[in-house]
């Protein structure tokens, strides 16, 4: 399946990649100061108390970024979980149209996530949310991610229905399993 969109969506999946990236280097960053207040320990001097506070809330925020900025990168390179079994041993007249029904509903899904994810941002920016962790982080950042995140998949999933209808429509008798987002 051809997108459209595709550069858009790898931005998404570059973005996941760099949160992961920036959780690796922040616990690393924290084992290295263990490690060297252990050492300054060892040899009779002080503890350098090299620590970064609130690792785990932000952590905790990168891979709410990653796994949400990952969504539509995953299902293009068909990353996601799907059962074919049953759909795949259906004749391929009958078999795009379960295509086209499984990602409406997908579609209705995200499109419903996406709606509450809005006013979900909307609130914490308007009454200034932040966590309740040792380092007070704005909830709208990682709120941001998630839907921005959910915006992209939404996008994916309607090239995809868009482009399976067209199959449905113009040769329903040649669509493929290959034919939905899996190369």
């Amino acid at each position: 399946m051809t997108y459209r969109l595709r550069p858009l969506y790898n931005l998404g999946g570059y973005l996941a990649a760099a949160c992961l990236t920036l959780i690796c280097l922040l616990i690393t960053a924290q084992i290295v100061g263990r490690i060297i207040d252990q050492i300054a320990t060892a040899v009779g001097g002080e503890r350098i108390g090299l620590a970064i506070p609130g690792l785990s809330d932000i952590s905790g925020f990168l891979l709410v970024g990653a796994s949400f900025l990952g969504l539509a990168y995953t299902f293009v390179h068909g990353g996601h979980i799907r059962v074919t079994l049953l759909v795949g041993r259906l004749p391929p007249a009958l078999r795009v149209w379960v295509e086209v029904f499984c990602l409406s509903i997908a579609l209705a899904l995200a499109l419903y996530l996406a709606w509450y994810l809005y006013w979900l941002l909307d609130d914490s920016i308007a009454f200034n949310e932040t966590s309740y962790g040792l380092v007070s982080i704005p909830l709208w950042i990682p709120q941001s991610a998630m839907l921005s995140g959910v915006v992209l998949f939404c996008l994916v999933l309607i090239e995809s229905l868009v482009q399976t209808l067209i199959a449905a429509v113009r040769a329903p008798h040649e669509f493929t399993i290959d034919d939905s987002g899996h190369e």
